[in-house]
């Protein structure tokens, strides 16, 4: 432990390192991450368990970065993996364990885009005491007053102030001087998610697959553990386990799984494989606010895709109880985006999800060509914050809704599609139609019943074939450059 003029404890210095190898530079981030969290759990168990500390306990964010004196031209076709033009770039990290893979793909496209070093380094941003014990079950923060000492005064807590997506929404401004964003979120921002994550969802951020279906209903839940465990049952699969609530895990298809006695806000689901390249299914529940707080948070951990498979409310006569809409655009009334992503911002297709998801209602319904007509709508899909809006007076929505050519409402989608583009997180959406309230179809119980009986089952196995599609194609494939702007950071 070294101590400074200033009476603050911290770790032991070190200078900063540079790499040319990917996996070296992330095991020394690994340490330098390490090095901050056992200081800091350590300072922590013996403020607790003894007398008040005297002065101050403080630990670093490790942090990567890298210069550039050239213009490097790249693949054209890449949408990430350099930085646009010569200077400093710099990104705090943290758990460099749970990105390990990550890191060391962004790491390599840097370095096999710029033929420079990176450099790994001790960073100048304090790591909260809080996200530094959150890995460990036996460590609790007690709140404000309940410990001998006053926290914020002897170790760092976390800082909203700073703790910002002025990043991605493309707000920051980079000081004189200082180095520009490698990545689109700061380390205390990631952090501040992956302990929302667990909160929210019952699992650990370590369980979340790479490839994330969104739900607006339970009855997908049941459905998914059921394909999971035929799953499970298949060697040829590839999917190697399956997590519910709380973190049980099982590996057999047979194998039993606790009722919890309690479920969170938006439990999740995680049909496992191999480096993260399964599917995770998230119940969000209904309204716009949960598919903000949802998306904001596992957009951290870096997705490759994400889609929202749930039910709406078909607008249009021609359509039957059970087809299937497939969004090219989004009709955004639900609010909550509006100060991050303005509603004048159009938030395209991507056709890469698109000819996945469609190609998959054509697999399950078993129609090609014109057919799939029959069974499946595309177009304008409308987000509204307002359940009941059926009740309002009809003449001002139905109008805009006439206008904007909507085949489709529900309460999530424009929300998770937005937010997809926000995020540079590829998305899509295909609902299925369970009333059609301008029609007289209302979803009452009886009429509900035999159609989620019959409807959820297929809707599900559509997401999750499209799902596999995506997870056979390249990442520089599915990410689209449609996402980035116009000044973007390097890492995905």
């Amino acid at each position: 432990m070294a101590q400074n003029s200033h009476d603050i404890s911290m770790p032991p210095s070190h200078v900063p390192q540079s790499f040319t190898c990917a996996e070296a530079a992330v095991d020394h981030l690994c340490t330098l991450y390490g090095e901050a969290t056992d200081f800091l759990r350590a300072a922590f168990n013996a403020a607790v368990g003894g007398p008040a500390p005297e002065g101050r306990l403080r630990a670093f964010y490790p942090e990567l970065s890298i210069t550039t004196t050239s213009f490097a031209k790249v693949d054209s076709r890449l949408s990430f993996g350099h930085v646009a033009e010569p200077g400093t770039y710099s990104a705090t990290i943290t758990r460099p364990d749970l990105f390990r893979a990550y890191l060391v793909q962004q790491i390599g496209l840097l370095l096999g885009n710029h033929n420079v070093p990176v450099t790994v380094s001790v960073s100048n941003t304090p790591m909260p005491v809080h996200f530094a014990v959150a890995q460990d079950p036996n460590i609790t923060v007690p709140h404000q007053g309940a410990a001998g000492f006053t926290l914020r005064d002897v170790f760092d807590v976390p800082d909203i102030n700073t703790t910002n997506d002025d990043i991605v929404n493309g707000t920051h401004v980079t000081p004189r001087g200082r180095p520009a964003p490698l990545a689109l979120f700061t380390a205390q921002r990631v952090d501040y998610s992956l302990a929302r994550l667990a909160h929210y969802t019952a699992t650990a951020p370590e369980h979340f697959q790479n490839h994330v279906l969104f739900t607006n209903y339970q009855f997908y839940v049941s459905e998914f553990e059921a394909y999971a465990r035929l799953a499970l049952a298949d060697p040829t699969s590839g999917y190697t386990s399956f997590v519910s609530t709380n973190n049980a895990e099982i590996t057999e298809p047979d194998a039993a799984l606790p009722i919890a006695a309690k479920l969170p806000q938006m439990p999740a689901y995680h049909l496992k494989k191999a480096n993260g390249a399964g599917i995770t299914l998230v119940n969000i529940g209904v309204g716009p606010s949960n598919a903000k707080t949802a998306t904001d948070h596992i957009a951290v951990l870096r997705p490759h895709a994400w889609i929202m498979v749930g039910h709406c409310a078909g607008l249009r006569n021609s359509q039957n109880l059970g087809d299937f809409v497939l969004a090219h655009a989004y009709l955004r009334e639900d609010g909550v985006l509006d100060a991050d992503l303005p509603t004048w911002v159009p938030v395209p297709a991507l056709a890469e999800i698109q000819i996945a998801l469609e190609q998959a209602v054509a697999t399950e319904a078993q129609v090609t060509g014109f057919d799939i007509k029959r069974v499946m709508r595309t177009g304008t899909v409308a987000s509204v914050d307002n359940r009941n809006w059926e009740l309002r007076d009809q003449s001002g929505p139905v109008q805009r809704l006439s206008q904007s050519r909507a085949v489709a409402l529900d309460m999530e989608s424009a929300t998770i599609a937005a937010n997809g583009f926000r995020f540079r997180v590829p998305y899509g959406t295909l609902l299925c139609v369970s009333d059609k309230p301008l029609h007289g179809e209302l979803k009452l119980p009886g009429m509900a019943s035999d159609f989620y009986n019959d409807q959820v089952g297929r809707h599900l196995r559509v997401g999750i074939r499209a799902m596999e599609t995506l997870a056979n194609m390249p990442l520089e494939r599915i990410h689209s450059r449609k996402l980035r702007s116009f000044e973007e950071t390097a890492f995905l």
